[in-house]
């Protein structure tokens, strides 16, 4: 069993979150919520999810975890503009730990440079973005970065980009 970092706030895509997670919880892996405030709610911006959130990134270390997800939405882009943040998830690429982000999640992973020279994916609306950070982007549903990092560009991905994250969680 996994202990997965999720990093999330209000306006996360709500599949993108919801889907995931319960693949992940499915196969017996623990998955906590990182936002500020523990014990807030925050809202997917379809309105269809809502999240307890389990911590506030003051309070955990990247050590207490064994992967991350970013899921998408709008959410990474909030938070990277918190350093606590971009540190948070820097540690895990450093590290060489499973990295699960999908749609505008690899946003966080720019702010955090840690992309340059890795093959990887995400919304066609920050491809741009992604290849100015070094990345060499793919467009397909999901690509597999040296065993550790998985994107994928959008909710009909969903199935690949879980299916890829489990194997590396195995």
């Amino acid at each position: 069993m996994s202990k997965i970092a999720c990093v999330m706030t209000s306006m996360f895509e709500d599949v993108e979150y919801t889907q995931p997670a319960e693949a992940f919880k499915n196969e017996g892996h623990e998955v906590t919520n990182i936002e500020w405030e523990a014990g807030k709610e925050v809202t997917g911006k379809q309105g269809d999810a809502t999240v307890k959130i389990d911590t506030s990134i003051e309070d955990v270390k990247p050590d207490d975890f064994d992967a991350l997800l970013i899921p998408g939405g709008f959410s990474p882009d909030i938070l990277r503009g918190d350093e606590k943040f971009v540190s948070f998830v820097k540690h895990f690429m450093d590290e060489k730990k499973p990295v699960f982000a999908i749609c505008h999640g690899p946003q966080l992973l720019i702010t955090a440079k840690t992309l340059e020279g890795r093959k990887a994916t995400g919304f066609k609306s920050i491809a741009v973005d992604m290849e100015y950070a070094g990345v060499d982007y793919q467009d397909k549903e999901v690509v597999v970065c040296q065993d550790q990092l998985v994107t994928s560009r959008q909710p009909d991905d969903i199935p690949a980009f879980n299916r890829e994250a489990l194997k590396l969680l195995k």
